[in-house]
């Protein structure tokens, strides 16, 4: 989406605050449980495995309590059960959002994230509401001082990427998720230097918002991630340089 390398700036910054309150090693712990339970413990033939292992290690998590989380997912250690959950609805300015959760109990989460969507004045909406609008994707961020556009596109494209542009000085890969370990193996083979790689859900279409609807949908956002079933947040809205500005982002 446009602007999303903006967006990734702020969910980096919201990362490292989770992090100095302990919740995001529980999140990532969750996230390694349920991809070992549901494609097995090997990284190297799981892929979603491996992108949790390496979340896991972008943010510091000690090795045994990774390999604990995989056992649990796998069974070879007790654990509590967790499911996935997605929730769907909109948020102030009409903003489309999706919320991805795992969760040990659904009858508890689903009336806590209705209760979030409503105190930002919006709306928890029903399945498909919204995610039809969103693909899955890999998406790369690289500071266009680190590299630059020629140089990207041979690395990223030979490696199956889709596409390379820049915005607002950064450079955006984007990949189908079936690419993504390819495209990011072939960056750090060349030391490009990625401010962030995730696979994310990108929007078809955006809403651009102004400073007083951004900071309502970046408060709910928040709250939906300090929320500790929630795993990721999605959301349409593109904000232009000026409103990022005044919002300190």
């Amino acid at each position: 989406m446009a602007g999303h390398s903006k967006w990734a700036n702020i969910k980096h910054k919201k990362a490292a605050n989770d992090n100095k309150r302990g919740k995001l090693w529980s999140k990532l712990a969750r996230n390694i449980i349920v991809a070992a339970k549901n494609g097995g413990g090997d990284p190297s033939a799981n892929l979603t495995l491996r992108y949790a292992i390496d979340k896991a290690k972008e943010a510091n998590m000690p090795n045994d309590t990774i390999d604990k989380a995989i056992k649990k997912g796998t069974g070879e250690l007790d654990g509590a059960e967790y499911v996935p959950a997605n929730y769907e609805g909109y948020g102030p300015g009409g903003v489309a959002v999706i919320v991805d959760a795992l969760t040990d109990n659904p009858n508890r989460t689903a009336p806590e994230i209705k209760k979030i969507f409503e105190r930002a004045n919006g709306n928890l909406g029903a399945p498909n509401c919204v995610s039809w609008n969103f693909a899955t994707k890999g998406v790369f961020t690289v500071d266009a001082g680190d590299s630059d556009e020629e140089t990207l596109m041979d690395i990223a494209v030979e490696a199956g990427a889709e596409d390379v542009k820049e915005v607002d000085g950064i450079f955006e890969i984007t990949c189908e998720v079936e690419s993504f370990s390819a495209v990011r193996d072939a960056l750090a083979a060349k030391e490009i230097k990625t401010q962030s790689a995730e696979i994310t859900k990108i929007p078809g279409t955006t809403v651009t918002v102004d400073a007083d609807t951004g900071a309502k949908i970046l408060r709910m956002i928040e709250a939906f991630e300090d929320h500790d079933d929630v795993q990721n947040v999605y959301a349409n809205f593109d904000m232009p340089e000026e409103v990022m500005a005044q919002l300190g982002g």
